[in-house]
């Protein structure tokens, strides 16, 4: 392999890295991508499964859709659950037809993987040592090792998608980032098992013991977490236990309704609020966790990610297509801007429906406060609604 020559080096096999790289075989914009680890690891990787219309819109720009349409599943609305009671938001009426799509990341990062090999892209996996250089000049070059064999990649241009521990963004010299950051003092326990859902929409429930979240990756998949304290050991929680603590924490009508079983995965996940600015050094540009980090409470992650690739392919395609550089040189504002109204949705939802260990009375009746005004006013909801469909790019 040696050194190779590509107009965009993408670092990161992920949704966003795959859906960046789809994005730019299309317009006929060369690229490659790296990643330290194989298809069939990334694949094995359960994450979040709700889709913004923006996403779902890229999906579709990507030529990548196909399989979501058919197999999604279409939500007009959730539930809050509080008080023993629920109340829904009807995301279809407080949006004017705005809806949001529940479509496993793993199912949409194998629909990505088909459509580059479908399409003739390029893609290096199980790569070690890797490293952007000499981002700050106009001559950047990736370097990493294959099979024990140091190899370079020359490019115009470094896409480092490569998540909160990657190097993309390690590679930058700590005086020209920084960063702001929230470590909330709770995790989510999660598991995945083969049952019916509750019903038929999603479930965000407060409630004394702490928040729960009933949600689903198919009509006969659920995913369901109960938040748990942030030094839990999954091993620790066994199935009946989960089952108990989350019935616990919906309404009798719910809990009463909700089918069991044996679950296929269970994992702990910490919470953070984490955005590192800028998001553009010379010719490098972080995208998705590389830059940010939201806690899942607003379904935001992936979302967050999709609309940096959204930014950057952008940029780079009025670059290579138009001969202008305006829209790749405000990349990192523009993304940023959006960035940071979902990080502010993300943790208004996270303190709103959680229980905190440091809460006092006020900040208990503070929350139920918020809750009642959002349960009792429409206009309340229509901000809701409007944030979780996701705001325009």
């Amino acid at each position: 392999m040696g050194s190779i020559r590509t107009q965009v080096c993408i670092i990161g096999s992920g949704p966003s890295g795959l859906l960046l790289g789809q994005l730019l075989q299309n317009a006929g914009i060369d690229n490659i991508i790296l990643d330290r680890v194989d298809e069939d690891y990334i694949l094995g990787r359960v994450r979040a499964g709700v889709l913004e219309t923006g996403t779902c819109g890229l999906m579709k720009q990507a030529g990548a859709d196909g399989r979501m349409k058919k197999e999604g599943l279409i939500h007009h609305g959730f539930d809050l659950a509080f008080g023993g009671n629920s109340h829904n938001i009807n995301l279809l009426k407080l949006t004017r037809g705005q809806s949001v799509m529940v479509y496993g990341q793993t199912e949409l990062t194998r629909d990505l993987f088909d459509k580059r090999r479908q399409t003739g892209g390029q893609s290096i996996y199980s790569v070690s040592a890797v490293e952007p250089r000499d981002f700050d000049n106009i001559k950047p070059f990736v370097t990493f090792k294959k099979d024990g064999q140091n190899h370079r990649i020359d490019c115009d241009f470094i896409a480092g998608c490569d998540g909160f521990h990657g190097v993309s963004r390690q590679a930058v010299p700590e005086s020209a980032l920084k960063t702001y950051e929230r470590v909330y003092p709770f995790g989510w326990l999660g598991v995945l098992a083969d049952v019916p859902p509750v019903q038929d929409e999603l479930i965000y429930a407060n409630h004394e013991r702490g928040f729960a979240l009933c949600s689903m990756r198919s009509p006969t998949r659920s995913r369901y977490y109960i938040q748990c304290n942030s030094d839990d050991k999954v091993e620790s929680w066994t199935d009946d236990a989960f089952w108990d603590e989350l019935r616990r924490r919906l309404p009798v009508h719910l809990a009463e309704a909700m089918k069991t079983g044996p679950s296929f995965e269970k994992s702990i996940a910490p919470l953070r609020s984490f955005v590192s600015e800028p998001m553009r050094f010379g010719s490098l540009f972080t995208v998705g966790d590389a830059a940010h980090i939201v806690p899942p409470t607003g379904a935001k992650g992936l979302n967050l990610a999709a609309s940096d690739v959204h930014y950057l392919f952008e940029g780079l395609r009025d670059y290579y297509l138009e001969n202008s550089k305006i829209t790749l040189d405000a990349y990192s504002e523009r993304a940023l801007m959006r960035v940071w109204k979902a990080v502010r949705f993300s943790w208004w939802m996270t303190t709103m429906l959680h229980r905190f260990p440091s809460s006092t009375g006020f900040d208990q009746k503070i929350q139920t406060a918020d809750l009642n005004y959002i349960a009792q006013s429409e206009l309340a909801q229509a901000s809701l609604a409007e944030n979780y469909v996701g705001l325009p790019y």
